[in-house]
């Protein structure tokens, strides 16, 4: 096999291709306001996974407001630690103001997307400098969603389900007449991102918030926004099964030219790529890249290529028509080989993403990728 794809060679060139993916994603950034204890961490977390919390000092962009740049590469938090407001808030809005405006001109991967301003549902009112502070962000043209949480929940009996605290509704109708300039459409979102087993508190208003900020996110970090959250799995599904079409139709022209079983690692370039640009859309951290590279090189690796020889014998009797006239390789075998590669990679992703973050290390860095790929590679059509 050519040294560019045996087993080292698909690794580095896995790693470039899951670098130039996760960039081609941009980037979504998150600005969130709220006091001390509002539970800013705790609904980050819930939407986005602890591994995006804000670690080590973050860059400074103004005063009490730090940038964090996460490791995946597709996420950024503006975080506001401390964030009071009144006098401190009118130096941040200042500092700000300045900051956007700055920003404009810059790529979008600096941009802030969408603003979350957190208010406990305890607190029950929301002064006048916080309005001001609101109206503020809003005019630099920023979208800022309300979210209000920790709200209590009693659990019902048969059929009364679930019902949130009348004075959390209440307070939620009080914010709305306040008549900010609340995006989307003067929403008001009441949360409870923790549950709690004690009182039966479940987590709740989580997605809605997601679905809300999806609203008012620029086209250019939706994908972004898809990669990073962990709510949304359908969402990740579509642009996987967008990012396999795509490279069908690649592969389908890679095997216009019916090409013989023995010459299948042709089809290895087309399909490193697209297994990296799953990788990407499923948010996989790319801090972790030399671990998911010999990951999907030990699954592509082996005799002519896991995605060649092995899979054109597994999978030919699937393919319309049955056997390919001289044992080659045409354009419609080659596309369903690679579709089929791209759903058992999708597999890998999915199981990996399902883990703890410690076990899902251990998980890449061993033999479950492979086993659970060719389980995966062997299921006929349509069988999930």
């Amino acid at each position: 096999m050519p040294r560019d794809l045996d087993g080292l060679g698909i690794s580095d060139m896995f790693a470039t291709r899951l670098k130039e993916a996760v960039a081609g994603l941009g980037r979504f950034n998150l600005a969130v306001f709220g006091k001390t204890g509002a539970g800013k961490s705790t609904l980050i977390n819930a939407v986005f996974g602890s591994e995006v919390a804000p670690t080590g000092m973050g860059e400074s962009v103004t005063r009490g407001l730090n940038y964090y740049p996460h490791a995946g590469g597709t996420f950024g938090l503006y975080d506001s630690e401390g964030f009071e407001t009144g006098v401190s808030g009118d130096a941040i809005l200042a500092g700000l103001q300045q900051f956007v405006s700055g920003s404009r001109a810059d790529t979008a991967d600096r941009h802030i997307h969408a603003v979350w301003y957190v208010v406990r549902w305890s607190d029950r009112r929301f002064e006048v400098p916080q309005q001001s502070f609101v109206r503020g962000l809003a005019a630099m043209g920023l979208p800022v969603i309300m979210v209000v949480t920790q709200v209590p929940t009693r659990v019902g009996h048969g059929n009364e389900g679930t019902s949130i605290h009348p004075d959390a509704q209440a307070f939620a109708a009080y914010l709305r007449d306040l008549n900010l300039p609340l995006s989307p459409n003067n929403r008001v979102i009441l949360t409870n991102a923790q549950a709690d087993p004690f009182t039966d508190a479940a987590v709740f208003g989580v997605t809605e918030l997601l679905e809300a900020t999806y609203e008012v996110v620029p086209q250019v970090a939706t994908a972004a926004l898809t990669a990073v959250q962990i709510l949304d799995w359908e969402r990740k599904r579509q642009a996987v099964r967008r990012i396999i079409r795509q490279s069908v139709v690649v592969a389908g022209g890679v095997g216009a030219t019916p090409i013989p079983f023995s010459d299948a690692a042709v089809l290895v370039p087309t399909q490193v790529t697209m297994i990296a640009r799953i990788t990407a859309a499923y948010g996989l951290p790319a801090d972790r890249s030399r671990t998911l590279a010999a990951a999907a090189a030990v699954v592509l690796t082996g005799g002519a290529t896991m995605a060649g020889r092995y899979l054109a014998g597994t999978l030919l009797k699937f393919v319309p028509g049955g056997a390919v006239a001289g044992s080659a390789i045409s354009g419609a075998v080659a596309g369903s080989l690679t579709q089929a590669v791209g759903t058992a990679w999708a597999r890998v992703c999915e199981h990996a993403l399902s883990l703890p973050p410690e076990e899902r290390e251990a998980f890449l860095s061993g033999p479950g990728p492979r086993d659970l790929f060719v389980a995966a590679m062997k299921r006929k059509p349509g069988r999930k």
